[in-house]
């Protein structure tokens, strides 16, 4: 079995706010400190920001679109994991918060669909998972 780590952080940014986001899916925001405003313009947010409430909802939307086009199912209560057969090759996700655990016993197609996936979240490829131990 060849397991890969995925990190997928960019995908909090790369979708559309949720309609409850601000007022009727709308955010203001200000520019940063040290920017001058010019008090003529308000500025919206188009993206939702990283620390919005509704980001890992809106990463985990987005993240289920895709997987959903590849074919994916969810296994197990949480909605955090996903497998799909590609080429008689089953292969395992498993999702925490902004990585992506994944697994398959064919190489070329673990290659192949995390290619895939970070193309189409612009993620980075966190190296090959040779052990995970969790904090307790």
């Amino acid at each position: 079995m060849f397991t890969k780590h995925v990190e997928i952080s960019q995908t909090f940014v790369q979708e559309k706010l949720l309609p409850e986001d601000g007022h009727n899916g709308k955010v203001y925001i200000s520019l940063p400190l040290g920017y001058d405003e010019d008090p003529l313009y308000v500025y919206r947010l188009l993206y939702p920001l990283y620390v919005m409430p509704s980001a890992p909802t809106t990463g985990h939307t987005t993240m289920s679109t895709f997987l959903e086009k590849e074919g994916c199912a969810t296994m197990g209560f949480g909605k955090n994991m996903w497998t799909v057969t590609i080429d008689c090759a089953r292969i395992l996700l498993g999702a925490h918060i902004n990585d992506f655990f994944i697994a398959c016993a064919n190489r070329q197609v673990l290659d192949d669909f995390c290619a895939r996936l970070l193309d189409a979240s612009e993620g980075t490829y966190a190296g090959n998972l040779y052990e995970y131990l969790s904090g307790r």
